[in-house]
């Protein structure tokens, strides 16, 4: 019996880690073609490092060789504005994620608290528009933004995911219905209300959650193309994914700027890199809590 235990947990763990290497083999295929020289691109097109690894490609995407120096490592020539393109990405996310979190806080505990007419109508009215996928939306959200003057600005850009999602909502009422409900009575009875309650009470007992909603939201909005791409196309308002695209697209067609391009991917996920492994724990705890009740 025991052994049939080890026997199915090794095999457990086996999946397990091909699963994991399936996963990570691209990014690992993106920092080995950044630090492949162009020339041997193709060349080296099987191998599983660069003969000849190099950081030229880094330099010049981030803009520091000269236009010769570029030519001469194989580049085309592009160019990316990476800081502003990489500021640009962080008000973009950092707004979105700060402001639409604390929007879903307010009213995932309206939801799960509060007794209000036509409440469980609303709740089931943002539950079904999970089942509408965000393509629906893309129309007539570049038409009202059109409209109102608003395209390539940073308000064009954020309002759409600004206020909420209905998944956000949902994650958070369920754990705000996990709360017990003692609490609340306790701080009533002291003459607490609801603003307050939910403010220096319920807040603060719902860190974990919040910085789940907040990183997802970060890691979605930083890694969002299509929405930045039809409202800020100007030099401005364009956020990384868009910029590196357009680095893309001035290359010849002939020849793409692979390593470029890859060598721009690597440096635009170390932000939000840096930001799961610091709050990646917080993440999986956070993950543990139950919202059955």
């Amino acid at each position: 019996m025991f052994s049939g235990l080890k026997i199915g947990r090794r095999a457990a763990w086996a999946v397990l880690f091909v699963a994991v290497v399936l996963t990570l083999f691209p990014f690992y295929w993106m920092v080995r073609t950044a630090l492949t020289p162009a020339a041997d691109l193709y060349r080296d097109a099987t191998a599983l490092w660069p003969q000849h690894p190099t950081l030229i490609n880094f330099k010049r995407v981030l803009g520091l060789v000269d236009l010769e120096q570029v030519r001469e490592a194989g580049g085309s020539g592009a160019e990316i504005n990476f800081l502003r393109y990489t500021l640009n990405s962080i008000v973009y996310s950092g707004l979105i994620a700060i402001v639409q979190t604390f929007c879903c806080a307010m009213a995932g505990y309206a939801f799960a608290r509060l007794r209000f007419p036509g409440r469980d109508l609303m709740f089931g009215v943002i539950i079904a528009a999970l089942m509408v996928p965000p393509i629906f939306t893309l129309l007539p959200n570049f038409v009202l933004a059109k409209q109102l003057g608003l395209l390539n600005s940073l308000p064009g850009m954020v309002l759409p995911s600004l206020l909420m999602t209905p998944f956000a909502v949902f994650f958070l009422r369920q754990f705000f219905l996990s709360i017990p409900k003692e609490v609340e009575e306790a701080a009533v009875i002291e003459g607490v209300g609801p603003w307050q309650m939910f403010w220096r009470i319920v807040l603060p007992m719902s860190r974990g959650p919040l910085i789940t909603i907040g990183l997802t939201t970060v890691v979605w909005s930083w890694k969002d193309y299509l929405w930045p791409l039809l409202v800020g196309k100007e030099e401005s308002t364009r956020v990384l994914t868009v910029g590196l695209g357009v680095f893309l697209q001035q290359s010849p067609n002939t020849a793409p700027d692979w390593t470029g391009l890859m060598a721009g991917s690597v440096i635009s996920i170390i932000p939000v890199l840096i930001l799961l492994l610091f709050l990646g724990k917080r993440l999986v705890q956070s993950l543990n809590f139950s919202g059955s009740k």
